[in-house]
């Protein structure tokens, strides 16, 4: 069997990326990292030089974005015609431009000259570009791996001390230990092989029970509705349906009750119409809110620039009883591709028709609060703006909880809203805040401080929730004081750890046995 894999390490690579996806939101297969990423870390022990390992790390990245990014093309096949023909070319994409984040820290981890050397600067070297793959071109920190622990509340719980990359720094570190147990047989490759994944679990699972009975989830006297009107993509801009959609979204908000809840959630550009100019459709809005309460809602903001031209924004905003607008916050982390082009003026001409079917919109200035009467102040997020570690709130001016609004539907039954909402969970807990969360036809949930569901609408069901806003809509977290700091400093530490081994540990340099895997 190990002649084999060393015959074809690349194959052997990019299916160990491949079989990494599976542990990743929905399916939570995470026991097999435990056999990925000690296969991949053997590669990259084994390999003759940065290049080949550079390339057993790529074939690994590769696999493992491409296959993990896969839903996204269910955007791209809403409508086939136009840009079904870019599917293959977004696979493709994925995994040669995501798999370089791979491919660099297992050529630098190489660098090392010892097996637990090359463990440790691994781990770090992966962490650290997760960190880079954040903001490189705009960022895009979808997946990062730590997410796969978002099948228990109390193993995330970690995430408030060196949010999500500090997960991943210590999974990774768990799933990799394994490799020492076919290295020579010694005592020490022994208990770090099968002590080490058992003590980092047991540590993160006690910290994270010691959180959630502290900070249990209690009701407060703030009521929100969260409304899911499972409006499907193909229909949510049809001009002919689009008083219909508007209509489902008032007479939901009607529902029962209403007058008990302070304030109505809609999802992201759920009001299809100009909010700032059209005084017929928002003056319809005021049906929807609750007495002396509030209605947030996503729409398109319009901004004035000159003679009387206007530019558009992603936007979301807050609606009184009369139908007034009361606040307004602008998406400032577009989507590149999705809410503009980047570089639009330089495209060859073949592509214009499908740049053109892009959103050409201005990004706002950033995290801000929204104070209204009635209400804790709150921060407003609009759709994958919720994905970024330590870039959604205003550290000076910090909010009692958060808002975000987004729309799934891109994406119909896929991995990609249940990642969404997983990510949505993490910042939670990073952040110590409460966040309502409200999807067009996704997942819709009102998430505790600690990163707890405490209420959800399924993915494509349409319906209502009413829930309390948690007494304490916001805890204390570390990382929200220090940010990236901190884990980045540790696996700065660990890169110095692993080079300094050979020095601290003169009879750790052991190579892999080939005759011990053989047995």
């Amino acid at each position: 069997m190990i002649n084999k894999l060393q015959k074809h390490p690349s194959v052997t690579a990019f299916g160990a990326g491949w079989l990494a996806v599976t542990a990743l939101p929905p399916c939570y297969v995470w026991p097999v990292l435990f056999l990925s990423f000690p296969i991949l870390i053997w590669l990259i022990d084994r390999a003759q030089g940065f290049g080949q390992a550079f390339r057993r790390g790529y074939s690994f990245g590769f696999a493992y974005f491409a296959f993990g990014l896969l839903w996204v093309n269910n955007a791209l096949l809403l409508d086939a015609r136009l840009f079904g023909w870019l599917v293959p070319i977004t696979f493709l994409a994925a995994g040669v431009f995501f798999g370089l984040f791979v491919a660099f820290p297992a050529a630098l981890s190489h660098c090392f000259k010892t097996l637990p050397a090359r463990y440790l600067s691994f781990a770090a070297l992966w962490v650290i570009f997760e960190w880079l793959r954040s903001f490189v071109l705009t960022g895009f920190p979808w997946n990062l791996l730590g997410s796969v622990l978002t099948f228990s509340d109390s193993l995330i719980q970690t995430a408030s001390l060196g949010g999500t990359y500090l997960l991943s720094l210590l999974l990774l570190l768990a799933a990799a230990a394994p490799i020492f147990l076919f290295s020579a047989r010694r005592p020490w490759n022994m208990a770090v092989g099968l002590g080490l994944p058992v003590l980092i679990f047991a540590l993160s699972e006690g910290w994270g029970y010691w959180r959630l009975q502290n900070y249990p989830y209690a009701p407060s006297d703030i009521t929100i509705r969260l409304v899911q009107p499972a409006i499907p993509q193909t229909l949510k801009w049809n001009r002919a349906m689009l008083e219909d959609n508007l209509a489902a979204h008032i007479k939901m908000s009607q529902l029962p009750e209403q007058d008990k809840a302070n304030v109505v959630i809609w999802s992201e550009t759920a009001f299809p119409y100009a909010l700032e100019f059209d005084d017929y459709h928002r003056d319809m809005l005021r049906y929807a809110v609750p007495p002396k309460g509030w209605l947030i809602t996503g729409g398109i903001g319009h901004n004035e620039y000159e003679d009387g031209r206007y530019d558009s924004s992603n936007s979301l905003f807050v609606v009184d009883d009369h139908g007034q607008i009361a606040a307004r916050y602008d998406k400032s982390h577009l989507v590149p591709f999705g809410e503009y082009v980047p570089l639009r003026e330089w495209l060859p001409r073949w592509i214009r028709p499908v740049a053109n079917a892009v959103g050409t919109f201005k990004a706002g200035d950033g995290p801000k609060v929204i104070t209204v009467d009635g209400l804790p102040a709150f921060g407003g997020l609009v759709c994958y703006e919720i994905i970024f570690p330590a870039e959604i709130v205003d550290s000076q001016n910090r909010p009692q909880w958060l808002v975000n609004i987004t729309n799934d539907g891109w994406y119909g039954d896929s991995a990609g809203p249940h990642q969404h909402l997983a990510a949505t969970r993490l910042r939670a807990v990073e952040e110590g805040l409460a966040i309502a969360r409200v999807s067009g036809t996704g997942i819709s949930a009102l998430i505790s401080p600690t990163g707890v569901v405490i209420g959800q609408i399924p993915l494509n069901q349409k319906g209502i929730l009413d829930l309390k806003l948690p007494k304490l809509s916001s805890i204390p977290a570390l990382y929200a004081q220090t940010g990236n700091s901190l884990i980045l400093g540790l696996c700065i530490f660990l890169l110095l750890l692993a080079a300094l081994f050979p020095f601290l540990r003169k009879n750790s340099s052991s190579k892999l046995c080939p005759a011990s895997y053989a047995k």
